[in-house]
């Protein structure tokens, strides 16, 4: 559901060249919250300011995520590695927030609209 709400509403602000890569990006960290997470709400944010789209989902589980290194054969362990990839790809980057409890990420906004 997040992954097609991304689309939508990227569409309609017209940054349809940001579709494919937001929609991965939101799939990996709110599996990830899912996952990994022991509350019982996932939250997910996306905002245009700055000339960057910020995508940010928040899980009631602190603790920091990081990239991990997954041998070429495992089926998972990738999923921060690809949002590292994509957001330096798009001149942005990604993080927690200070109690973890949050991940985001950000991506320079073609044309930097705002």
């Amino acid at each position: 559901m997040a992954r097609k709400l991304t689309a939508a509403r990227l569409r309609y602000c017209g940054l349809e060249a940001l579709i494919d890569d937001a929609m991965l990006i939101v799939s990996e960290l709110v599996t990830n919250a899912i996952q990994h997470g022991s509350g019982a709400q996932v939250t997910f944010t996306m905002t245009v300011r700055d000339g960057y789209l910020h995508l940010a989902v928040h899980g009631e589980t602190p603790g920091r995520p990081v990239v991990r290194n997954a041998p070429d054969d495992a089926e998972h362990g990738r999923g921060l590695f690809l949002v590292d990839c994509l957001a330096s790809a798009h001149g942005g980057t990604w993080g927690t927030s200070e109690d973890g409890t949050t991940t985001w990420c950000c991506l320079a906004v073609p044309g930097g609209q705002s």
